[in-house]
């Protein structure tokens, strides 16, 4: 009998050491974002990564969700945090620290491409170029929708309509355009604008369609000009550099299989949330605007200075006519 127990308690205890093996095997990443879990974001990249990560890795390697600005909640603060080891995985918008990336934020410069898949496959082609900006893994780049117009006083349907108005902008690349229209930029994280568009301190935003359900600028807003001469903003979803190189070979290739879908996702669910956007505007009562064919080209006779003296200017390592290229041509 006591042999028996004794072979029992040598067998449990085999048990328990081998669990604890695979459970010494096993990594829980962690992923911050500053929006809600109700996001796009969330539902067409962040959630499938990790769901298709602990499928590839048969849940060797997982992903833990810090949405809503929990690790921390400035938008311009991800890239920082990231590299401060803070999180694993974060998202960020290059455009809120535009010197840091200034090849990848030409992708906002006039005419560059027009839609949040057009656009996001133009980030593709110029992605080897781009990923030596970033002291982190790439995992994901992609694009927003078309940028739109909304206020909350004035209308906009003619280049005179805009003269002294503030307008928000994602990036400081899209400050001499606006000025050139006649109007004052201002930089804001997207977290603040809903306030700020209701309060007054800004009278308009320049934002990508998708924007206007996420932030709710229904509400505030009662007129959106459904076009305006800036592209569309990037989008990243970055691996802190160590965190990624201190994994196994094969742990590697699990996160790269899993991000492979990722910026094509991430464009086609900013198309589907701009389309969304526009008819939340409409539902809402705010006043749709479509700008003539005239008044287009008096809004990019207006840019045109602008446009050709930022074409020689440094992007990095290239001037921003080199990045422009390889949006298009790769």
């Amino acid at each position: 009998m006591l042999e028996r127990l004794k072979l029992h308690a040598l067998a449990a205890a085999l048990l328990v050491a081998g669990g604890a093996a695979a459970g010494a095997e096993t990594r829980e990443l962690s992923l911050a974002y500053f929006m809600g879990t109700n996001h796009p974001m969330n539902r067409a990249v962040f959630t499938p990564f990790a769901e298709r990560l602990a499928e590839l890795s048969g849940g060797a390697l997982t992903v833990k969700q810090f949405p809503g600005g929990v690790l921390n909640s400035s938008p311009p603060q991800q890239y920082s945090i990231l590299l401060d080891g803070v999180a694993d995985i974060v998202f960020a918008l290059p455009g809120y620290t535009g010197d840091l990336f200034p090849q990848t934020n030409s992708i906002s410069y006039p005419g560059v491409c027009g839609t949040a898949v057009s656009c996001t496959e133009s980030l593709q082609r110029a992605r080897p170029v781009l990923e030596r900006e970033y002291r982190a893994k790439v995992l994901a780049i992609w694009a927003n929708a078309a940028v739109v117009l909304l206020t909350r006083d004035r209308p906009v349907r003619t280049l005179e309509d805009l003269k002294g108005m503030k307008l928000r902008v994602t990036s400081k690349l899209d400050v001499p355009f606006v000025e050139a229209l006649g109007a004052r930029a201002v930089s804001q994280p997207a977290t603040v604008i809903h306030q700020n568009l209701s309060t007054g301190v800004i009278d308009g935003v320049a934002i990508g369609a998708s924007g206007i359900a996420a932030f709710k600028l229904q509400e505030p807003a009662n007129y959106l000009t459904t076009w305006f001469p800036v592209s569309s903003a990037a989008f990243v979803l970055l691996m802190n550099r160590d965190a990624y190189q201190a994994l196994t070979a094969e742990q590697r290739g699990w996160i790269d299989a899993a991000a492979a879908p990722l910026s094509a996702a991430g464009g086609t669910a900013y198309e589907a949330a701009g389309a969304r956007g526009l008819q939340v505007a409409r539902d809402a009562g705010v006043e749709i605007i479509d700008l003539t064919e005239a008044e287009k080209r008096r809004f990019r006779q207006a840019i045109a200075p602008a446009y050709e003296a930022a074409l020689s200017r440094r992007a990095g390592d290239l001037t921003v006519a080199e990045v422009i290229r390889l949006f298009v041509d790769g």
